[in-house]
C-alpha cells in the first residue's frame, strides 16, 4: 500500500515507511532503543475556560510529558494553539503552568490565543512564525489565527523562505494550529499551501492542533498530517492526551498518541 492510497485514520500499530509503504508496528525493543530525536505534541489547553478544569488539565499534562521526560529524554515539547481560552488575562498563568515542563518547548498561536502580536511575544519570547533547529532537525511554527479568533491559512511566503533556507535538512517537522486541509468541519482549505509542501521531500510531518475530536493521522500528497486529540477544552476525544513523536537513526518517524499515561495509535511515518 503506497501513501497515496493510505487516506484514512491510522488507528491501529502500524509503521509507515519512508518510501511509503505500510506495514505492523511489532514493538521490536531494538528499533525502539534506536531514536535520536524525541519529542512531545499537545495543543488546546483551553486554560481559563468557564466550566472546565482547566489548571488541572493542565497539570495532568505537564507531569505525564515529564514522566515521559524521566522515562526516556524528550529534546523538546511543542504546544500547538489554543493555550488560552479567549481572555488574555490567563496568559501569564498558562505560561506559569507550561514552565512547570523539564524540557525546551514552543508554541503557535490557535485561534482562541486572542491576544496581540506584541502580548504573545512578549509572553514567550517567541515570533508568531518562527523556524528552530533541533540535532539538525528543523521545525517550523506558523499563526493560523489573530487577534479576532479568524480562521487563517499559514503564511505561504514566510514558509515558502523557511522551507528553501532548511532545503537541505534530511528532516523538516512543521506546526499548525488549524488544519490547512478541508477534512474536518473546523479545517480550513489552504490550496496555496498544500501545493507548497509537496514541493519539499523532506517535510515528514505537519502537526496540527484545533480538531479535539482527532487524534489520527491523515496523509495528502504523501504528508502525514498528525493529529493529537486535546488536553483541555470542553469537548473531543473521551480522553485528554498527547503526542509522543521519536526519530529513529534509521530515519524512520515511530509515533504514539499517550491518554495520557496510556501508549495508543501507534504509527511510524
Amino acid at each position: 500500500m503506497k501513501r497515496s492510497e493510505f487516506l484514512k485514520n491510522i488507528s491501529l500499530a502500524t509503521i509507515l515507511l519512508a518510501d511509503g509503504s505500510i506495514i505492523p508496528a511489532l514493538g521490536n525493543e531494538s528499533f525502539a532503543r534506536r531514536t535520536k530525536l524525541r519529542f512531545a505534541v499537545a495543543s488546546d489547553g483551553h486554560y481559563g475556560q468557564d466550566k472546565t478544569d482547566f489548571q488541572q488539565y493542565f497539570d495532568t499534562a505537564v507531569s505525564q510529558i515529564n514522566q515521559q521526560h524521566k522515562q526516556e529524554k524528550l529534546d523538546l515539547c511543542i504546544f500547538n494553539g489554543d493555550v488560552i481560552h479567549d481572555n488574555p488575562d490567563f496568559l501569564p498563568a498558562s505560561k506559569q503552568a507550561l514552565d512547570g515542563l523539564k524540557m525546551p518547548y514552543y508554541v503557535t498561536q490557535g485561534n482562541h490565543d486572542r491576544v496581540a502580536p506584541e502580548v504573545w511575544e512578549q509572553t514567550w519570547k517567541m515570533a508568531l512564525d518562527y523556524d528552530v533547529v533541533v540535532k539538525d532537525t528543523a521545525f517550523l511554527f506558523g499563526t493560523t489565527s489573530n487577534i479576532k479568533g479568524e480562521y487563517l491559512c499559514p503564511n505561504v511566503s514566510w514558509f515558502k523562505n523557511k522551507l528553501e533556507e532548511h532545503k537541505n535538512k534530511k528532516n523538516v517537522f512543521i506546526t499548525v494550529h488549524i488544519t490547512p486541509v478541508k477534512w474536518t468541519e473546523n479545517g480550513k482549505d489552504c490550496v496555496e499551501f498544500q501545493d507548497l509542501l509537496k514541493q519539499y521531500k523532506n517535510i515528514r510531518g505537519v502537526f496540527n492542533g484545533h480538531d479535539h475530536d482527532q487524534e489520527g493521522v491523515k496523509m495528502k500528497d504523501g504528508i502525514p498530517y498528525l493529529f493529537d486529540s486535546h488536553i483541555g477544552g470542553s469537548w473531543g476525544t473521551p480522553y485528554r492526551g498527547f503526542r509522543i513523536v521519536e526519530l529513529k537513526k534509521n530515519n524512520d518517524v515511530l509515533t504514539y498518541l499517550m491518554n495520557p499515561m496510556v501508549k495508543i495509535n501507534e504509527a511510524t511515518i
